[in-house]
């Protein structure tokens, strides 16, 4: 059997997972947590802090940073909620949907390249794999702690 660790260190070097900036978008280097805060951002609805440093399994701290860098680059928005001033809901502004549409387009790119080289069973396969890994990883008691998704 090949080696799993070595597999993994593999895809993650060729996913670029290593880069210090995943993506370049609208002028600005945007770096890989960078880029997973505004999917979340733009996939829920009207997240709080807290709600997205718990879908991306990131203490509070480190993510309240990464925030404030995208606040002050004027691709996030954090306000206090209404019901609780404690709370801040984070929502893209206009720059930072178009930044966040364009990583997606840009992934799904590349995904649909690599993809090319595979026919539809081979595709399907991975997909369903990449599914059965995800499902058994949010059942381990050693990984990933409280990620959601």
């Amino acid at each position: 059997m090949d080696n799993p660790r070595e597999l993994f260190q593999v895809m993650t070097r060729r996913f670029g997972l290593l880069n210090k900036n995943c993506c370049s978008a609208g002028g600005f280097e945007i770096s890989l947590i960078q880029s997973h805060i505004l999917y979340e951002i733009d996939h829920q609805h009207n997240p709080s802090m807290q709600q997205i440093a718990d879908s991306l399994g990131t203490d509070i701290t480190t993510f309240s940073r990464q925030v404030q860098s995208l606040v002050k680059m004027n691709l996030v928005k954090k306000t206090p909620d209404p019901n609780d001033r404690r709370i801040y809901i984070l929502s893209l502004t206009t720059e930072g949907k178009f930044i966040a549409t364009t990583i997606d387009q840009q992934m799904n790119s590349f995904l649909n390249e690599v993809f090319s080289h595979m026919n539809e069973f081979e595709k399907e396969t991975v997909i369903r794999s990449i599914k059965l890994l995800n499902d058994a990883m949010a059942k381990s008691s050693v990984c990933c702690g409280n990620i959601i998704g």
